[in-house]
C-alpha cells in the first residue's frame, strides 16, 4: 500500500496541474482555438478523474488519522483545498467565457442565416415580398 505522505503529495502534484491546465484554457477560449480547448478538457477530467481516485485512496488508507493529526500534513491538505478552491474559480470564469463565445457565435450565426435569407428577397409592384433565388445572376447582357 502507498504511504501516505506520497499520495499526499501526489494530490498537490494534480492539483497544481489542475490549476496550470485552467490557465491554458482560459487562453484557448480567449483566443477562440477550439482544438486546444477540446484537447484541454479532455486532460481536465484526466486530472479530475485522477484526483477523485486519489482522495478515495486517502480516505480507505489506514493511516488516514494522521490527516488530522500531524501539522506537516494538515498543512499539505490546506494547501490542496486552497489549489482546488482556486481551481474551482478558475473553472467558473471559463465556464463564463465560453459560454458568452457560444452566445456570440449563434448570434453571428444567426445573422448570416437571415442575411442569406434576403439576399434572394425583393419587392413587387404591390409591395409586396417576392424571393428569388437568382437575383441578378441571370442577367446576360
Amino acid at each position: 500500500m502507498a504511504k501516505l505522505t506520497d499520495l499526499i503529495d501526489f494530490q498537490i502534484e494534480n492539483a497544481r496541474s489542475l490549476s496550470e491546465l485552467l490557465s491554458n484554457e482560459k487562453v484557448a477560449i480567449a483566443k477562440r482555438i477550439s482544438k486546444d480547448i477540446e484537447q484541454l478538457a479532455k486532460d481536465k477530467l484526466t486530472l479530475l478523474n485522477q484526483l477523485q481516485q486519489t482522495d478515495q485512496r486517502i480516505a480507505v488508507h489506514p493511516d488516514v488519522n494522521l490527516l488530522s493529526e500531524e501539522g506537516p500534513l494538515k498543512e499539505k491538505i490546506a494547501l490542496i483545498q486552497s489549489i482546488m478552491h482556486d481551481c474551482q474559480q478558475a473553472n467558473d470564469v471559463n465556464g463564463q467565457a465560453l459560454q458568452r463565445a457560444q452566445l456570440s457565435f449563434n448570434k453571428l450565426n444567426n445573422m448570416m442565416q437571415e442575411s442569406r435569407g434576403k439576399i434572394g428577397m425583393t419587392y413587387n409592384a404591390g409591395g409586396q415580398t417576392k424571393t428569388f433565388t437568382t437575383l441578378g445572376t441571370n442577367i446576360k447582357a
